[in-house]
C-alpha cells in the first residue's frame, strides 16, 4: 500500500466518491468533477485515481445491480472507507490552518 498523501486529483476524486454517496461510479464521479469545477477529465483518468485510492484503502468497491439503460451491465460503485473519510478530513484541517496563517496584509490588493 502505497502512503497516505492525497494529490490535488485524488483529493478532489475522493471528495467526489463522498458527495455522489451511494452511486459514485466512473462516469458519475467525472460528470460531477467537470459540472462542479468546469474541470474535464478522461474516464481512464478517473477510474486509475479510483483504483488507486482503492489500493490506499481510502475507497472500497462493490458490483451494482444490472440496469436496462446499460444493457444489462453493471456499475462498479465506490463508497468511502473511515480511512478515506480521515484523510479527507486531515487534508481539510492542513488546508485551513495554512490559509489561517496567510498575514491579512498578503491578501490585501489594490484593484487598478
Amino acid at each position: 500500500m502505497k502512503g497516505n498523501y492525497l494529490g490535488e486529483l485524488e483529493e478532489l476524486v475522493l471528495l467526489t466518491v463522498g458527495v455522489l454517496y451511494p452511486e459514485a461510479y466512473g462516469v458519475a464521479v467525472m460528470d460531477e468533477i467537470e459540472q462542479q469545477t468546469g474541470r474535464s477529465l478522461n474516464i481512464s483518468a478517473v477510474h486509475a485515481v479510483l483504483k488507486r485510492l482503492e489500493d490506499k484503502g481510502y475507497v472500497k468497491s462493490k458490483m451494482g445491480e444490472p440496469t436496462n439503460e446499460r444493457g444489462g451491465r453493471r456499475k462498479r460503485i465506490f463508497l468511502l472507507t473511515a480511512a478515506g473519510k480521515r484523510a479527507l478530513e486531515e487534508a481539510n484541517e492542513v488546508r485551513s490552518q495554512l490559509y489561517s496563517m496567510i498575514p491579512k496584509i498578503a491578501l490585501q490588493f489594490k484593484l487598478v
